[in-house]
């Protein structure tokens, strides 16, 4: 019977690769043949041995037919993935003068002879072991053996008609070796799935799928980062915001600091990013971290992605000033994960915070710094489209998110690699300024969309005891342009301690 009749149009095959089947809305339609197309590298043997143990898996047998690869190649490939082939049926197409009594049972030696008699072997093959699901590794060994493009059609159509027949689901492999622009295989195939390997100047190399076509299926089109790690790939679904909805409280929360709270108009919100910006040494961190332990003492979960500096600086800078956060990374209550930009692609970034607020229950979200995050990134527009998406949705999961950018400069004219202050819902300048021989630090909201926000400019001082947050600083002008000038005599500062080193 042919595989299209009495068809349940809503079953799907999982492809057995993390991520892909949430690419694919629910997996592959069963009983159709698909082409994985990708350049040597990219990661399709790896793919269609996972698509294979998922069947062995649920029960269905698998067949495993390789024109490019030895047998042994295969293997190997599958033990440096923790995988075990038993159970699924391997055969190896190879050269006559290779063909022995020792391989009669797992080899066939149609490569040398015409394609019609490979097409036909295969199908012997398949009619013998009754498979359910089928890799057929590489169609560019067909596609030289068929030698003109009408031929190569004609029985790339027989194959896919033979396997519909036998209810086959099909993976074909192709390495991109025909003409560019030869979409042949596009037409004849149900689905296309393509796979990118990309090398940066610097830093490991970067993969990418897209699903190009699939019939009768709706699913999020697009690039998708991917990773070969130990046990197969990983696909991260590119974030789309507007699918992620929860339903939290907008009652504002404290900073833990009532002069922050004061400029803040009541503190932070539910649902809210705020970007601290300011040069090197003038205390973003240190103020991001302080709002965060306030949350963390009320008892809710947060994570800390490290970008700038080591962990233990981290650590060792926070105990120093009365900020101790080991006891809460003990408690589970706080995680920090320190990240090299030059290894982590943006969408395993996005996966990773999409993981800490869905299965941590997180609900607050530290990033430290957009300025090495945007160096992740090839190009800026990538960086606003794909922080845009991740803001709005921690937005949507009630998360307060706090972003710190790095500005070049000390005084006057600080500039930073990208400006996205138009997507911060609230932000926070801190600013150097000289006063009387000295250097002082000062603390000013100048945007907030969700309250009435103080206009003042505040004095911030960090020394051992942790933060301090002076009154509104008066009888000074220019401190936001780092040239400051005295107006009046009695501009109060706050008092500077005998022999007071204050850690930045």
């Amino acid at each position: 019977m042919h595989g299209n009749i009495g068809e349940d149009p809503l079953a799907r095959v999982l492809t057995g690769t993390a991520g892909l089947d949430a690419v694919l809305r629910g997996g592959l339609t069963p009983s159709r043949l698909y082409l994985v197309e990708g350049t040597p590298g990219s990661g399709k043997t790896t793919l269609a041995l996972g698509f294979l143990l998922e069947g062995r898996r649920v029960g269905e047998q698998g067949l495993y037919i390789t024109l490019s690869e030895t047998e042994n190649e295969l293997r190997a490939v599958a033990a440096s993935h923790d995988f075990t082939l038993d159970g699924i049926d391997v055969f190896e197409m190879v050269a006559e003068d290779e063909f022995g009594s020792d391989h009669e049972q797992s080899l066939l030696h149609p490569s040398e002879v015409e394609l019609g008699e490979t097409v036909r072997a295969i199908f012997e093959l398949v009619e013998k072991t009754a498979p359910v699901r089928v890799v057929l590794d590489s169609l560019s060994e067909l596609r030289l053996l068929a030698q003109n493009p009408l031929r190569y059609r004609r029985q790339i159509l027989a194959l896919k008609h033979f396997f519909a027949r036998r209810n086959c689901t099909v993976l074909m492999l192709d390495d991109r070796t025909a003409e560019p622009g030869d979409l042949q295989l596009h037409s004849i195939a149900h689905g296309v799935i393509s796979l990118e390997q990309l090398a940066n100047d610097f830093g490991a190399e970067r993969r990418r799928l897209r699903v190009i076509k699939m019939r009768g299926l709706k699913y999020h089109g697009g690039y998708h980062d991917i990773t070969i790690q130990r046990g197969g790939i990983c696909v991260y679904p590119r974030l789309i915001a507007a699918n992620h909805h929860r339903i939290f409280s907008a009652e504002p929360v404290t900073t833990g600091l009532a002069g922050l709270d004061a400029l803040l108009g009541k503190g932070l919100f539910p649902g809210t990013n705020t970007l601290l910006a300011g040069p090197a040494g003038v205390g973003k961190t240190t103020t991001a971290v302080r709002c965060m332990i306030a949350a963390l003492r009320r008892g809710q979960k947060a994570a800390y992605f490290l970008f700038d500096e080591r962990l233990s600086t981290l650590m060792i800078r926070s105990r120093a000033l009365n900020m101790d956060l080991q006891p809460f990374i003990d408690s589970g209550l706080l995680e920090i994960r320190q990240i090299d930009p030059a290894e982590l692609s943006p969408g395993e970034f996005a996966s990773a915070v999409r993981a800490a607020v869905e299965e941590d229950d997180v609900s607050l979200v530290v990033i430290d710094s957009l300025n090495a995050y945007l160096h992740a990134m090839p190009s800026d527009n990538f960086l606003v489209l794909q922080m845009h998406e991740l803001l709005s949705y921690l937005s949507q999961q009630g998360v307060v998110s706090l972003m710190i950018l790095g500005q070049h400069g000390v005084t006057g004219d600080l500039r930073s690699d990208v400006d996205i202050s138009y997507l911060a819902d609230t932000v926070m300048m801190l600013r150097f300024f000289e006063a009387d021989g000295e250097v002082h630090k000062s603390i000013a909201v100048i945007k907030t969309r969700t309250s009435d926000h103080e206009r003042a400019i505040r004095e911030l001082r960090i020394d051992a005891s942790g933060i301090v947050i002076g009154d509104p600083i008066r009888g000074f002008t220019g401190i936001l342009s780092g040239t400051p000038i005295l107006l009046a005599p009695d501009g109060k500062l706050l008092p500077v301690k005998p022999n007071e080193a204050a850690p930045s």
